[in-house]
């Protein structure tokens, strides 16, 4: 599946690409794409931590160790996230920053813009 030209982001504009190295997205395409076989809902672009990387592995989703296929991600490297996981991190306090314009609107469905826009690396792009 390629990129959907009709996906939006959390700030109402086309998604923007996520991370192509590694390529992200729960369709691989680089994109924060979602569908209805994407039932964790990897909507999230986050720039993965140290910090999120051992939290992310303590709840058994080994994030960093390579696999077939995978190289394993690092710190600084950016990755579609369940949302899910972004909010059980956000709780934990130790989310990851996202990129608003490659989080796809789906992400406000269970996280208010507002908590969204404390972890921005984009924040300018809404501020002006």
């Amino acid at each position: 599946m390629g990129t959907n030209e009709e996906a939006r982001n959390v700030l109402g504009g086309r998604l923007e690409t996520c991370g192509r190295d590694p390529v992200t997205g729960f369709y691989r395409n680089g994109c924060c794409d979602t569908g209805p076989d994407d039932a964790g809902s990897h909507v999230v672009c986050a720039v993965v931590t140290q910090e999120f990387l051992l939290f992310s592995k303590s709840r058994g989703n080994d994030l960093s160790t390579p696999r077939p296929g995978f190289p394993g991600l690092q710190p600084g490297d950016p990755w579609c996230l369940c949302v899910s996981r972004w909010v059980e991190a956000q709780r934990g306090g130790v989310a990851p920053p996202i990129v608003l314009a490659a989080t796809h609107e789906a992400a406000l469905q269970s996280v208010p813009l507002e908590v969204l826009l404390q972890y921005a690396l984009d924040r300018e792009m809404v501020q002006g």
